[in-house]
C-alpha cells in the first residue's frame, strides 16, 4: 500500500516538474526542474526494483548530463533583447506531434501487460547482485574486451591531447 502511494506521488511529482520544464521561462529554472524529473524517474526505477538502474540514472544523467547542460546554459547568457521572435507554427506543429506521440506511448503501454514475459515478472530481476552474476559469468570476454577497448580509447585521447615538444 505504501509502494502504490509513494509511486503515485514520484508520478505527481515527475509529470509535474516537466510541465515546468516546459511552462517556466528561464531556462536554468527548467534545468533544474528536469533534474527534480531524473529524481521522480530514478525513484520509480527504486520501486521497480531495479537500484543498478536507478543509481545510474541519477549519476549519469542527474548528475553528469544536467550538469553539462548547466554549464552550458550559464555559458550561453541568452539574453531576450538578442533573440529574434519565432513565429507560431512551429510551436503548433511541436503541440501536434508531442500529442501523436502520447497517443502511440499509451497505445503500446495498454498493450505491454498482457505480452510481458514470465521472466520480467520475477522481483529479483533488477538486483544488483543478479546483474554481476551474469555480467561475470555468462559475459566475461566481452567485458574484458571492453575494457581493453576504453583503456586504448583513454590512452589515445591522451596522446592526442599531449603537445608537441620539439
Amino acid at each position: 500500500m505504501l509502494a502504490q502511494y509513494l509511486f503515485f506521488f514520484l508520478s505527481f511529482v515527475a509529470v509535474f516538474s516537466a510541465l515546468m520544464v516546459i511552462i517556466d521561462k528561464n531556462p536554468v529554472h527548467s534545468v533544474l526542474y528536469l533534474i527534480i524529473t531524473f529524481f521522480a524517474i530514478a525513484g520509480h526505477f527504486f520501486l521497480l526494483n531495479a537500484q543498478f538502474l536507478g543509481a545510474v540514472h541519477i549519476i549519469v544523467y542527474a548528475g553528469a548530463i544536467m550538469v553539462l547542460f548547466l554549464y552550458v546554459i550559464m555559458m550561453l547568457n541568452l539574453n531576450k533583447e538578442i533573440e529574434p521572435h519565432k513565429k507560431n507554427i512551429p510551436k503548433v506543429i511541436a503541440v501536434i506531434s508531442a500529442g501523436l506521440l502520447m497517443i502511440c506511448l499509451v497505445a503500446v503501454l495498454i498493450g505491454a501487460e498482457r505480452t510481458m514475459l514470465p521472466a520480467a515478472r520475477d522481483s529479483n530481476i533488477g538486483l544488483v547482485e543478479n546483474l554481476g552474476k551474469v555480467l561475470f559469468r555468462e559475459y566475461m570476454l566481452p567485458f574484458e574486451i571492453s575494457s581493453v577497448l576504453f583503456l586504448a580509447a583513454m590512452v589515445g585521447a591522451v596522446m592526442l591531447g599531449k603537445k608537441e615538444i620539439h
